[in-house]
This record gives structure tokens, sequence and C-alpha cells, in this order.
């Protein structure tokens, strides 16, 4: 079986080069720019509140632990990013159904009409991005970025990658 160094000689170094480079750039620049839209709500809502946000939205309430495996974190952190959304009113607590003494974190109306304003801002800052791209190689830049970043998941909890990865639904995270 082929070792790591054997499949990265394989391939050509000076791409891997330019990607790792593309990489860190991107990085770079989604955090100077917090990809955070366009108009007066840039910049307005940090990744760990927007994923937080987004996620609650996509699969309902749910406790802390639940949030926190969804997201490849820990309780810790989700409860410690939690804690200004709920001060703000964006999220709220409330007793779990089935068992009273449990809570469970929900996305307030309040928390979703914001998330929609940035959701909102982010399109039309992606579309500006993209101006000059066709549908097409907005939908293939969108499913290698995903496939990339289930990749990058994968590896960091220890499972072997997908290769087929789709891009995922509107406003999901993988």
């Amino acid at each position: 079986m082929p070792t790591s160094q054997d499949m990265t000689t394989e391939l050509d170094p000076g791409l891997l080069d330019a990607l790792q480079h593309q990489v860190a750039v991107f990085a770079r620049r989604a955090e100077q720019t917090r990809l955070g839209g366009t108009g007066q709500l840039r910049n307005s809502m940090d990744r760990a509140a927007y994923l937080l946000l987004n996620r609650l939205d996509q699969e309902g309430p749910m406790g802390v632990k639940a949030l926190a495996a969804g997201m490849g974190i820990d309780s810790s952190t989700v409860t410690r990013q939690v804690a200004p959304l709920v001060d703000t009113g964006l999220v709220k607590r409330t007793s779990h159904p089935e068992d009273g003494r449990a809570v469970v974190l929900q996305l307030s109306p309040r928390g979703q009409a914001r998330l929609e304003e940035v959701r909102s801002s982010r399109r039309e800052l992606m579309a500006q991005v993209t101006e000059g791209w066709t549908p097409d190689e907005r939908a293939s830049f969108c499913t290698l970025l995903t496939r990339f970043n289930s990749a990058l998941s994968a590896r960091q909890s220890g499972l072997p990658a997908q290769t087929d990865a789709k891009a995922p639904e509107p406003g999901r995270e993988s």
C-alpha cells in the first residue's frame, strides 16, 4: 500500500504548491472579508455564529451535544459560542419536549430574521464575486469546494474521504 509520501511524490509538486498557496490566500481573504456580504450587513456576523444559526435552522431544535457532534466540535466550544447568541435573543433555550430537565437550543424568530438578512447579503456577495462565471462554473466550484471541505473534515475526524461528495443543499455546511 502506498504511503502518504509516495502518493505526494506521484502528484505534481508544483501544482500541490500552487494549491496550498491558493488555499492559504483564500483563508486569509475569507477572514479579511469574513465573507460577510454586502451593504450595511457586511461583516455583521462572525463565522461561528453563522454556522450555529444555520445548523439550528436546517436541523431544528437540539441539545448542545447534538449540535457539537453535528458540527464536529466539542460541547464546551458550542456552549461558549451559543452564550452570546442567547444573550442577544438570536437563540432561545427551551426544555426538551420529552425530558423537561434537558435543555434544547432553538433559533428564535429574531434569529431566523437575522440569519436570513445575513444569507441574503452573502448571496449578493457570491453573485458579485462570481459575476463573470457561468452557472456551470459556479456549480463546479461549489461541488469541488464541498468535496475539499468534506475531505478536510474526514481527515480531521480520522475517517476515509468520500470521493463523490456533492454540493450541499443551499445554506448547509458539511
